[in-house]
């Protein structure tokens, strides 16, 4: 069976075609800067690779060149549309209501446009990519799966706000957890490296947007994100962590309104607001060449990170493994060794040469006496989506 998957953002298309259930990848690809003048796609199969600026205006004129290049003669993988049985959303925020797969129809859409205020920057594109493919794929199944519903489980609580019984049980008012397709992913790697179904485990999802979560037996029991994706760690641009009366003594006593508020703490703080600079490799070079305030970010963002570990251990009274995924998660060792720095009273000891010779496939970074395994995992958000849609019954 053929399973694509879609993974909608403001202005970029992410795709990958599965042959399941060998979990076999046919061809990947991505278009980028939907919305500017040019678009740049990128699409890989065994059959040849294709790199193009192009003007596709919206998503669905980007899906649509996907789908030529799909059937084309020289890097083709299928013949006709009808080859793709399922095709798999992305979809950010669920709210309460969607914790499993679901088959995607007026309602579900619906709902997911009613979420659109919880995730503003991920659920209308995520929307516009499910109708667009409805179009595309007229005959193949659609299902959605959501980033909030891995950490369904969580328990109450750790789930609920210390608020007015109303606002949770009428508003909504709670956490939700976000990136959970990736957190759920190289949770279910780590366990199985391990061999322990028992296992406890922190899962550190750290990007552009960084999360955390607290994985016992498989399942979501604590999540740095709340009820919205800027709670919890310093991010790239969003802040964290703050104190909502730092919010109304600026509405208050600033003069910012409620939008101008949202838009400094989402948009405009993180390691941006606190550097200058959004990418982490800028940052580390410059905090390399002597800049106080790009050390200062670092060592923010370290102990920010480790502060979590303390918690959720505690939460699950220990600890088996230590996993860090996404982009710098995987690939920036500085961050890595400084997080896991003076964490030996917890079991947790990083060995620097094996920190420096991840792989891309499953790491071992911790050293031979560490009690807890310190692991990188690449997370693959698509293929999970893959697995679920496929094992997801009619």
């Amino acid at each position: 069976m053929n399973v694509f998957v879609i993974n909608a953002g403001s202005s970029s298309l992410k795709f990958k075609l599965f042959e399941m259930p060998s979990e076999r990848l046919i061809c990947t690809g991505l278009v980028e800067r939907i919305g500017d003048k040019l678009q740049q796609l990128t699409y890989q199969s065994d059959r040849g690779e294709v790199k193009e600026e192009t003007q596709l205006n919206n998503h669905r004129g980007a899906l649509q060149r996907v789908v030529e290049l799909l059937m084309d003669d020289q890097v083709g993988v299928i013949s006709v549309k009808e080859e793709i049985e399922i095709v798999g959303h992305r979809v950010v925020h669920g709210g309460g209501k969607f914790s499993e797969p679901v088959d995607i129809d007026d309602y579900v859409k619906q709902e997911i446009r009613q979420f659109a205020s919880l995730a503003p920057l991920h659920n209308p594109p995520n929307l516009v990519g499910i109708e667009v493919a409805g179009e595309v794929f007229p005959s193949s199944r659609h299902v959605a799966v959501f980033d909030t519903g891995f950490h369904g489980t969580i328990p109450e609580v750790a789930r609920r706000y210390a608020v007015p019984d109303f606002m949770y049980r009428d508003l909504g008012i709670q956490v939700y957890g976000f990136h959970g397709i990736s957190h759920q992913y190289v949770s279910r790697q780590a366990i199985e490296y391990l061999g322990n179904p028992h296992a406890k485990i922190i899962t550190m999802h750290l990007g552009n947007g960084c999360s955390m979560t607290a994985v016992h037996q498989g399942r979501s029991m604590d999540h740095s994100m709340g009820f919205s994706p800027s709670n919890g760690l310093i991010m790239g641009s969003r802040s964290g962590d703050i104190d909502q009366g730092a919010i109304f003594q600026m509405i208050r006593e600033h003069g910012f309104d409620a939008v101008e508020v949202n838009n400094l703490l989402t948009r405009k703080s993180g390691m941006l607001g606190l550097t200058g600079f959004l990418d982490l490799r800028d940052i580390e070079s410059l905090a390399a060449q002597g800049d106080v305030a790009c050390k200062v970010a670092l060592e923010m963002n370290a102990y920010r990170i480790r502060k979590y570990i303390g918690s959720y251990t505690a939460a699950m009274n220990g600890l088996d493994a230590l996993v860090f995924t996404a982009g710098i998660g995987e690939n920036s060792e500085l961050i890595r060794q400084m997080v896991c720095e003076n964490l030996d009273f917890l079991g947790i000891v990083l060995d620097r040469d094996k920190n420096k010779k991840v792989n891309g496939e499953i790491s071992v970074i911790s050293s031979d006496h560490s009690k807890v395994e310190i692991l990188v995992i690449p997370t693959n958000e698509e293929l999970e989506i893959a697995r679920q849609v496929y094992s997801f019954p009619v």
